[in-house]
Order: structure tokens, then sequence, then C-alpha cells
């Protein structure tokens, strides 16, 4: 067992990605390079891989842990949902899979001083980009009341966002803010009424991951990459993504029926007149979960939704 991040689904992403030697892939979340890895030994000896993160920490693992392909591999620092420009900059026209592997790693979740995690006294952040300017600490010492509620509520669907808010605002009251994660989880634990904590989970938990998702706009990222990478790939590309959070699995359960949509013309017209193409085939009618050995060997792993989809050739592409 290596000492990086445990990669999640990785056999799953292998079986559907299919990779090929000569064929080129597209990792949107490189992270310390599991899949990516993965992906290049499948690929061998000639397939190509894009690896994009936007932290740089996260980078520097990754170039360590895939040195021995070479240039295979394309490193960039780069938010995922830039897909289209930095395809242009890279002059790529077409893709032959794409996955995208979202949530935080082991990496970022360990480090005290990136301020994910609510188990060590780190600073209160949680910016997947360092060169961002808004962090956690911002949202929590400077928003107002409602919108740091509708925050908690829309993105961890914490019913007790309500009385969060109300102790984060007694604290900012009395002149202390909130500058570290152990500060912050204190407070939620205290708001929240003790018989509801959760038995299994820290109560602060949904809390944390409503501000990851806010402080890096996780899910406009997504919808952005989204309607970005379709035009990228090759008929026969296939697109995986995994998610941790309802919010993300909704967005791509969506995107992914929406692009599978064809022509929308009554049956009665010779010829279709809407223009709308089908884009995709859905390969995973029901998300891929891990399984019970996957869960026990990595607990973090528990949560992960893993869906995918085919490019096709369209019944009007093929008439031209």
């Amino acid at each position: 067992m290596d000492h990086y991040h445990r990669t999640v689904l990785k056999q799953e992403v292998i079986n559907l990605l299919r990779p090929q030697p000569g064929m080129l892939y597209f990792d949107g979340t490189l992270g310390s390079g599991g899949h990516a890895q993965a992906i290049l030994n499948a690929s061998s000896p000639t397939g190509r891989l894009i690896g994009v993160d936007w932290d740089e920490e996260a980078l520097e693992i990754a170039k360590s842990r895939l040195k021995e392909f070479g240039q295979r591999v394309m490193f960039v620092q780069d938010n995922f949902k830039n897909v289209g420009r930095l395809l242009k900059d890279l002059a790529v026209v077409s893709l032959d899979g794409a996955l995208l592997d979202l949530g935080v790693s082991s990496e970022q979740l360990e480090k005290a001083d990136r301020g994910f995690s609510f188990l060590s006294g780190g600073k209160l952040d949680m910016r997947m980009d360092r060169r961002r300017e808004r962090s956690a600490y911002h949202l929590v010492n400077e928003l107002k009341a409602p919108e740091l509620e509708r925050i908690l509520w829309q993105y961890g669907e914490e019913k007790w966002a309500r009385k969060i808010v109300r102790a984060i605002r007694l604290r900012r009251t009395r002149g202390h803010p909130i500058t570290t994660t152990k500060d912050l989880a204190e407070i939620v634990a205290s708001a929240v009424p003790r018989a509801h904590h959760p038995k299994r989970v820290h109560p602060a938990t949904r809390c944390f991951q409503a501000l990851r998702i806010a402080v890096n706009d996780e899910l406009g990222n997504l919808e952005a990459f989204l309607q970005e990478i379709v035009k990228f790939l090759k008929p026969g590309a296939k697109i995986v993504i995994i998610s941790f959070h309802s919010l993300e699995d909704r967005i791509v359960k969506r995107s992914f029926k929406s692009w599978a949509g064809g022509c929308k013309c009554p049956p009665q017209l010779p010829r279709c007149i809407c223009g709308k193409k089908k884009m995709l085939e859905v390969l995973t009618r029901s998300p891929i979960i891990p399984s019970p050995e996957e869960i026990r060997e990595n607990l973090r792993s528990r949560s992960a939704k893993l869906r995918a989809a085919e490019r096709c050739i369209s019944y009007i592409e093929r008439q031209k």
C-alpha cells in the first residue's frame, strides 16, 4: 500500500473508460494521480493524459507519482471549469475520455493549514486554489446572516442552519473572529441540540461541507465543465464523474439526461426541424457505488457515486 490518497472506484473507472494506446484522456481533478496512473498504465505505451488540478500542492504530488510516464502526461494548474479554454491553449480539438473525481483528497483533509477538517485546529481556509482571495474565514466572519444561513441549508442541507448562524453571530458581536476550524466546530456542536448530534459523524460535518462548496463554487464549476466538455469528446469517447454530494450527483444526472435527449419533433413530421441532437448515451442508469469491501478499506469512499456516459453520433449527424 502506498502513502498516497486512496483512489476511489479505480477499477470501475478503468472498466468504463477502457483506455487504449494512442488515445488522449482528460483528468480534471488530478489530485495525487491515482486514477491518472491507472489510465496511463492501461493505455501503455502510447496513451496520453492531460492532468488538471487547481491545487498547487496536489500537482506536485502527482508530478512525483507520474514521473515514470514522462511526456505522456501534461500537467496544468487550472480549474476544470475552464476546460474549453485550456484545451484550446493546448491545441487539443478532441478527447477519447474525460474524468472528474470530485471532493477533497486525504492529503487536503489531513493538512491542518488547509482548513478543510474540523479534527484539527488549523486556520479556517478551505480554498482549493490558494490564489483565490475569499476563504471560509471571510464567509463565516463577514457574510450577513441570511446569506450564511442559505449556504448552510442549500449546500449542506443543514436543518439547524438558523441556530448555527445565531451562534456564529453571537461570537462575532463579542468582537472575537472565528479563526480556526476547531473554533467553528465547537460553535456548531454547541448550537446543535445534543440529542440531535449524529451518531457516526461530527455535528459540524454538514456545515464544513457547505462552506467548502461555497468557497470554491464547486457546483458552478461542475455546471460549467459539463456544458463545455461534451464539445470535445470524440464519438465513442467516455465521460466518467465521481461525486460525493447529492447536489453534485443531481447536476451530473440532469446534464447527462439532457445531452442524451434527441429530436423533440412530433413523429408525424418527415424530417427534424428542432435541430436537437442526441450527444450522449448514458452508461449508468443508476450510479455505481463502492463495494462493501472498498468501504471497509476506505471509509471516505462510502458516499461516492459514479455516473458515466458515451459520446454518440446522432441520427441527424449520420445523414450528413
